[in-house]
């Protein structure tokens, strides 16, 4: 029997901790990969070279290779990408609105695993 909900479908694409945040800063436009790397922050290297592969592959962005000496790289969402950023929103916009009650929560957490 096929699920009803297409959140398992979605979270597919974009499970995980980087992904949704790399497609928020691409959905303002291209952006080459050193700048993604400052202003994700906290993302290594290496989960970023894959997590930029993978959207890649499923067709969420286009990497442009401009062929130049230094290497001059950027990435930017198609049109399949803009449509999951948008649904992403208001993800966003409830982590805003209730940032200090999850910040409560985690901090309360913390401290009575300690």
């Amino acid at each position: 029997m096929e699920n009803i909900c297409g959140l398992d479908v979605a979270l597919g694409v974009v499970g995980g901790k980087w992904k949704p945040l790399i497609l928020f800063h691409l959905n303002g436009g291209p952006c080459r990969f050193g700048e993604l790397k400052r202003r994700i922050g906290g993302i290594s290297e290496k989960m970023l070279i894959q997590s930029l592969r993978e959207l890649t592959d499923d067709g969420m962005l286009t990497r442009r290779d401009y062929k130049e000496v230094p290497p001059r790289v950027d990435y930017e969402l198609t049109a399949f990408g803009h449509s999951l950023a948008r649904a992403l929103v208001p993800l966003c916009e409830w982590g805003n609105q209730n940032r200090r009650r999850i910040d409560q929560m985690l901090a309360k957490g913390a401290a009575l695993s300690s």
